[in-house]
């Protein structure tokens, strides 16, 4: 179980520490709500640990404008209307749902588009 929540997202907490929360669980060391304000507080500083450790790794690959290109990498803007549309397109024609002609009419439309 422990294995399955670490693959999902980057920002979960160390596998050993999902495992001693299911251990304290199962052998009944504490009471469920001290379990969860305690997993709540290391669940915090562990996404908090990783964040951090994200963000120095993207400092040593910057140069000079370190500010900007770490919000920037942190956190992206979303995607554009227009490129959420050329997306559609694609997965539209992967899937079989639009044939690479009309794909590539409706593409060149929406690539003159400004964004």
């Amino acid at each position: 179980m422990t294995e399955l929540c670490s693959n999902q997202h980057p920002m979960v907490p160390p596998s050993e520490l999902l495992k001693q929360w299911e251990d304290d669980w199962f052998e009944e060391r504490e009471h469920a709500d001290v379990l969860l304000v305690n997993a709540y507080a290391a669940g915090a500083l562990a996404g908090a640990d990783a964040e951090l450790e994200a963000c120095c790794k993207l400092l040593e690959l910057s140069d000079s404008n370190a500010r900007d290109f770490l919000y920037s990498a942190r956190r992206p803007k979303p995607p554009s209307l227009k490129e959420q549309a050329l997306l559609a397109i694609d997965t539209a024609v992967a899937d079989d749902r639009l044939s690479a002609d009309i794909a590539s009419v409706v593409r060149r439309a929406l690539e003159q588009i400004d964004d």
